[in-house]
């Protein structure tokens, strides 16, 4: 073989060699576009892109794995002469599942009272992960002269609650509600005459 096709023989290697290499930096460059596009998203425009699969799977074992104490506490107004506290005072809990709870109520008095409960929870920032399902809270408690109930209470840590966030604690006021106590004592007063029986 002449030295020109030798040399002309070169080339073409070198071409092909080169055409290879082309290809594979343009497949790299490809495959990390979505990390960058997401990277570039998420840190300079502030916007969070759907996670894969994988990123679902691993979050949703993590917070599986996760539980948060929740503490419960209750009183009463100095104003209202009833007996309030929880029937649990701790529970473990997995964030995203749903769980309920009792608190124990007992009119301490002789007649008919209107209660309502204002629910706090602590820590503070905690308190926007906290949600209640179903709560005694959301309406007045009317309890009859001597009466006693469990009232329950329905609830779900939000997954995204901060992870060093490891205790929230439920508590509850009651306090006497003047304006449908008098209106149920005042009911109750005025007892209507029973209507006179034929002869």
């Amino acid at each position: 073989m002449s030295a020109g096709g030798d040399e002309r023989g070169k080339k073409n290697t070198a071409g092909l060699v080169k055409l290879v290499l082309v290809a594979l930096a343009a497949f790299a460059f490809t495959f990390t576009l979505v990390p960058l596009y997401r990277i570039a998203c998420e840190k300079v425009f502030g916007i969070r892109l759907e996670r894969t699969a994988a990123e679902d799977v691993g979050q949703a074992q993590a917070q599986g794995a996760r539980t948060v104490t929740v503490q419960f506490d209750g009183g009463v107004n100095s104003k209202l002469p009833w007996s309030f506290h929880p029937n649990q005072v701790t529970m473990q809990v997995r964030p995203g599942e749903q769980y309920e709870t009792t608190y124990y109520a007992h009119n301490d008095s002789d007649r008919t009272i209107v209660g309502s409960a204002v629910p706090s929870v602590a820590p503070a920032r905690a308190s926007g992960y906290f949600s209640k399902t179903e709560c005694f809270c959301f309406t007045a408690q009317t309890l009859a002269a001597g009466e006693k109930r469990d009232m329950p209470v329905r609830f779900i840590v939000d997954p995204n609650l901060p992870a060093d966030v490891k205790t929230i604690t439920l508590s509850y006021t009651f306090f006497k509600n003047d304006v449908l106590t008098a209106r149920q004592q005042g009911s109750t007063a005025k007892t209507p005459a029973s209507p006179l029986s034929a002869p």
